[in-house]
């Protein structure tokens, strides 16, 4: 079943999967606006944010879930978490269409909740570590920041993959990290980032949602 299982999971996070994803940047959009205009430095801002930020939080509200914590408590921690308007719109909205689309494709009805907590119920029924599916979500999560800065600035394709490439260590570091990771590892310290994606609500042409 771990194939099969598998196979789930990637299909979950792809950018295939109707989550809109592509809509969003986390406040990145406002960063390259600001002066984030190379491949170097999209990479170090976004291994930021994985390593200090909304990155971090999700892994580790992923591993809560994953290890049977309620679900709806955690998804009022996961709120309670985001740093600004748009950051709660942005799991809010993803949250809410990947468990619609995970119940129309199950027998399962997975309520709306904010995407790490949403992706980890429907996750808790794969025979996969949970090592394994944080390491996807924070894949996931950089692959589509790393998208945006694509379709924002003159970054050509392979320059984007070596990009993403480049953070691989850093993701299977922070999913072992996350994995067994408890509530007091709940910690944010990108304020750059936070400021950055508050500053995007009032963003005059934007081509993101945050």
């Amino acid at each position: 079943m771990s194939a099969l299982d598998r196979l789930s999971l990637i299909q979950w996070l792809s950018p295939a999967f109707p989550t809109g994803g592509f809509a969003y940047s986390h406040g990145l959009e406002q960063a390259m606006a600001e002066g984030v205009r190379d491949a170097d430095a999209v990479s170090d801002w976004v291994a930021d944010v994985l390593r200090h930020g909304g990155g971090w939080l999700d892994a580790v509200l992923l591993a809560l879930v994953l290890r049977g914590e309620d679900a709806e408590e955690i998804a009022d921690l996961a709120r309670a978490l985001s740093g600004s308007a748009e950051r709660l719109a942005e799991t809010a909205d993803q949250g809410r269409a990947f468990a619609a689309t995970v119940s129309a494709l199950s027998a399962a009805t997975l309520p709306a909740r904010p995407l790490p907590v949403a992706v980890g119920e429907a996750a808790r029924r794969l025979t996969l570590p949970a090592e394994e599916v944080i390491a996807h979500y924070l894949h996931a999560f950089a692959a589509n920041l790393i998208s945006a800065a694509t379709r924002f600035l003159p970054l050509g394709q392979a320059e984007a993959q070596a990009a993403l490439s480049r953070l691989h260590p850093l993701i299977a570091a922070l999913a072992a990290e996350a994995a067994t990771a408890g509530r007091d590892r709940l910690e944010s310290c990108c304020f750059g980032a936070d400021l950055a994606a508050m500053r995007h609500e009032t963003l005059e042409v934007r081509i993101f949602r945050t």
